[in-house]
């Protein structure tokens, strides 16, 4: 074999590989849950709704992916969000709106890098909203794990 066709086969080994280590098929499928009650607004409810959420992030296209469910509102959802950056406790603005608050709820979106960033850390929470409490009903910090 001569040196360039040496060269030209370490070439394409080159480029394969990287071809392969980059491909989507290396993407890790993250799965998320939040439970939401009353008692975890800040401040507290008194409500005795309960919901969960389950959501999946594909990290090679950033889309982000739910499902929830909830009873027991004081009234009619006015609508539902994902809250962030904030740590449990804590509150913040609205990151991604969800379509419809009717239970149940589903939708996707693609995320940007900070609100995946934000997300991966934990930094995430669902709430729910209703007339009789308009900064939200029941909420829940939406972690890492099934």
């Amino acid at each position: 074999m001569t040196t360039n066709s040496k060269r030209a086969g370490i070439s394409g080994f080159a480029v394969a590989t990287a071809l392969i280590l980059s491909s989507p098929a290396f993407a890790e499928m993250i799965d998320y849950k939040a439970e939401l009650k009353g008692g975890s607004e800040v401040p507290a409810t008194t409500s005795k709704a309960t919901g969960t959420l389950a959501a999946i992030f594909d990290t090679a296209t950033k889309k982000l992916t739910w499902k929830g469910s909830y009873t027991g509102l004081s009234g009619e959802a006015t609508a539902a969000h994902f809250h962030g950056p904030a740590e449990l406790g804590k509150n913040a603005g609205v990151a991604l709106p969800i379509s419809s608050a009717k239970s149940p709820m589903d939708g996707s979106a693609t995320l940007t890098d900070a609100q995946a960033a934000d997300l991966a850390a934990g930094k995430w929470y669902v709430n729910v909203h209703t007339a009789t409490n308009k900064d939200g009903e029941i909420r829940g910090q939406l972690l890492k794990g099934k």
